[in-house]
């Protein structure tokens, strides 16, 4: 496997000193700091490549290593272990990965880990506005406080054909004359896979299923019918544009997003004066409530809608 996950090619250090290798690493890949026993002078090697927005490195310190870092902020680390093992020490918890093992470090994470001194490791980088373009443009749910990966650590053989993609990537990242649109496509394909196959925070929901978004929208226009909810506040509960959410509002309603909001707040306004069991001091007091501040529109608004007046529905509840 680590054959196919960047070749001689791409090599940038090879039996060289490991604290040029972690200067390197801290440069281009990622701040973190090592440390390594006095009484040993091993030998490192790195293979490094940069592939779009994705950071692609294979690198082995040569000696038994400890490499620790502070959260990683806007970046997401992915380690795929090649060779020998590694411990990794999380809160309260830590887990010994082998060979064919995936670690994944979120960038609030920070990062302590141990490398047996045959170890050596494949790193993916990846940035978080990427993983965050990809639930935008598929208009999954993104969490506001970002994407979180829930488990951090997989056999690769549970991630159907990663690796096969990994080492199509690392080919590509060495082709000569690689373009940079493919580069981008296959760094969206990488950041798709990784929210499909891993478990996170992200609300996933298929495209194929309109309905499943409309169906979270309108139970959030139910719940907050006494704000104000404009066309951009419900885009953005729904994690979509606004061009999008007219579109899908008039494929399923056959009406715009203001006209339904509209008709739902006089329906709970009706609803409201027809029962006795509501507490109505006036028809003024309510209808502000629920946001209609220009009185004789709403009277007439409400006429239309139910043929009679609101101060009618009052007199008439039972």
């Amino acid at each position: 496997m680590e054959s196919r996950l960047l070749s001689e090619r791409s090599s940038v250090f090879h039996h060289a000193d490991p604290y040029a290798v972690s200067d390197y690493v801290n440069r281009h890949v990622g701040q973190h700091c090592i440390g390594l026993s006095r009484t040993t002078h091993p030998q490192a090697s790195l293979y490094h490549r940069t592939f779009a927005e994705l950071d692609l490195c294979r690198i082995s310190y040569g000696g038994s290593v400890r490499v620790t870092s502070p959260a990683l902020e806007s970046i997401y680390h992915l380690q795929v272990l090649l060779n020998g093992n590694c411990l990794w020490r999380g809160p309260q918890r830590e887990h010994h990965l082998v060979p064919g093992e995936l670690l994944l470090i979120n960038p609030d994470d920070p990062v302590d880990l141990t490398y047996s001194q045959d170890c050596e490791k494949f790193i993916l980088k990846v940035p978080t506005r990427l993983l965050e373009s990809i639930c935008d443009e598929q208009r999954w749910g993104r969490p506001s406080e970002g994407v979180r990966f829930l488990r951090n650590h997989y056999r690769l053989e549970e991630l159907e054909g990663f690796v096969n993609l990994l080492a199509m990537v690392c080919h590509e990242a060495e082709v000569g004359d690689s373009l940079a649109r493919v580069q981008g496509h296959y760094s969206q394909i990488v950041a798709s896979k990784l929210l499909t196959l891993m478990s996170t925070n992200v609300r996933r929901e298929s495209l194929a299923s309109p309905g499943a978004s409309l169906e979270r929208i309108l139970d959030y226009i139910e719940r907050n019918l006494k704000l104000e909810l404009p066309a951009e506040a419900l885009a953005e509960q729904a994690c979509m544009s606004v061009r999008s959410l007219y579109g899908l509002f008039d494929r399923q309603l056959g009406t715009t997003p203001k006209q339904y909001v509209r008709q739902r707040k006089l329906e709970r306004v009706q609803a409201c004066l027809s029962d006795p069991s509501c507490s109505v001091r006036s028809v003024t007091e309510l209808a502000m409530d629920y946001g209609f501040m220009h009185l004789g529109r709403f009277a007439e608004s409400y006429r239309q809608r139910f043929g009679e007046l609101p101060s009618e529905t009052l007199r008439g509840r039972g």
